[in-house]
């Protein structure tokens, strides 16, 4: 077993995509020294993917991609801009807000940075703003997507750990109001610092007109969590209600989806959604593996040997989540550590949904640090920063992200309040 530990890791350091180390390190394990049949090992990958809920993958993805295809983002900034552009360091806290927007309606962390933040950045460093504020925040509220519903984790998660994809849905609000509160905090305190001016005056002719505007695409997130809420469509099928919204205002609306774009998002989508479901598929064996050869019970044991207390416990979870989150996408981790932390969680009495939350958080603030960041690269691309003066620019956002985790962690009711109040949880 420890042979298949370090052949994983190996393989990974050496560059390997995530999926080829899983099933590599898997495959001879099972082959080689377990001696199980092929045909088991193929069955125990499809089956991996073969799960309703996993529809949802590709449609969110299509959703968000439509979204940012059709020209929306454009109008979610306009707005975000004259609500919040009136403020000290106004376009930061557009940019948050934007972001926070904007993730009811992507679910992934990358669509918003690479959405949202080309209008951004640019529009921070064309008013002023140093190049490093501009991607530092970008960043941090990118973080937002994957907490604020519809969440591309929430539903791997929800999977793997048998967990109600809508109780995780309406997990995240309150978690995604904290970090947006902390973020504009910072962003407060920074604009008093540096003497930050304000970037527009404030008009409610201007807030109505963009309101309007931006109204279609803000019923996404009222579509999706409203449907589910009243039981009209299960989340694989609130996705597809997300496509099909999503293509009405780009082709109808806005008349800003041709054919030739609408072929691009798919292939796209295609691309993105194989490379998810192959991560699923390679890390479904490899938790297969560590299950039926009792690694996973071995280590909760361990673990509880160590101590009992939930609060230690969770101090720990979260070093290592945050130490995984750097080298592993986010999708790999929650199909890895899942099988494995699951049983620990359930055993000291956290809730699976406040896990869950807490989890996805942690993975994010992985994904704006080297050497596996995709957020931090998707932003060095767009700014034409080096990588090191990015990751130099991010640091500083990690206070208020950092603090937004310690309060979702020591606080479960954060998480739990709105599903347990729509008695989707006990």
């Amino acid at each position: 077993m420890t042979l298949l530990i370090w052949v994983f890791l190996l393989v990974l350091l050496a560059g390997v995509p995530v999926f080829i180390a899983l099933a590599l390190s898997s495959l001879l394990f099972t082959h080689f020294i377990a001696g199980i049949p092929d045909f088991v090992i193929l069955h125990r990958m499809a089956g991996g993917i073969d799960s309703f809920p996993l529809l949802a993958v590709p449609f969110f993805i299509l959703a968000g991609n439509l979204m940012n295809s059709a020209g929306i983002t454009n109008r979610i900034y306009d707005f975000a801009s004259a609500l919040c552009g009136w403020m000290r360091g106004g376009l930061a806290q557009v940019n948050i807000m934007g972001s926070v927007i904007f993730a009811g309606m992507s679910g992934t962390a990358i669509a918003d940075a690479a959405g949202l933040g080309t209008i951004e950045i640019k529009a921070m460093r064309d008013h002023g703003y140093s190049a490093e504020f501009s991607v530092g925040v970008t960043a941090a509220s990118a973080t937002l997507g994957p907490i604020i519903p519809p969440s591309l984790p929430f539903v791997i998660y929800g999977m793997m750990a048998n967990v109600s994809i809508g109780a995780l849905f309406l997990g995240g609000f309150i978690p995604g109001a904290v970090m947006t509160l902390f973020m504009m905090l910072y962003v407060w305190y920074c604009a008093r610092r540096y003497n930050m001016g304000r970037d527009q005056a404030f008009s409610w002719s201007m807030l109505g007109t963009t309101f309007i505007a931006a109204l279609p695409p803000l019923m996404t997130p009222a579509l999706i969590m409203g449907g589910m809420t009243l039981g009209w469509f299960t989340p694989t099928e609130a996705a597809i209600a997300a496509c099909t919204w999503a293509m009405l205002l780009g082709v109808f609306l806005y008349r800003s989806l041709s054919f030739k774009k609408f072929y691009k998002v798919t292939l796209e989508t295609i691309e993105t959604t194989a490379g998810v479901l192959l991560i699923v598929a390679g890390a479904s064996l490899f938790g297969w593996v560590l299950t039926t050869t009792r690694v996973t019970e071995m280590a909760a044991e361990a673990l509880l040997s160590y101590t009992t207390n939930k609060y230690v416990i969770l101090l720990l979870i979260n070093i290592l989540l945050l130490v995984v989150g750097c080298f592993l996408e986010p999708i790999a981790s929650i199909s890895i550590l899942v099988p494995v932390l699951m049983p620990v969680i359930t055993k000291v009495g956290i809730d699976p949904v406040h896990f869950g939350v807490m989890m996805t958080l942690n993975l994010m603030i992985g994904l704006l640090h080297p050497p596996l960041g995709m957020v931090l690269f998707v932003l060095a691309r767009i700014s034409r920063m080096s990588i090191e003066r990015t990751t130099m620019a991010i640091v500083p956002w990690l206070f208020p992200l950092l603090a937004s985790l310690v309060a979702i962690t020591l606080i479960p009711e954060l998480t739990l309040w709105l599903p347990r109040y729509a008695g989707l949880i006990k």
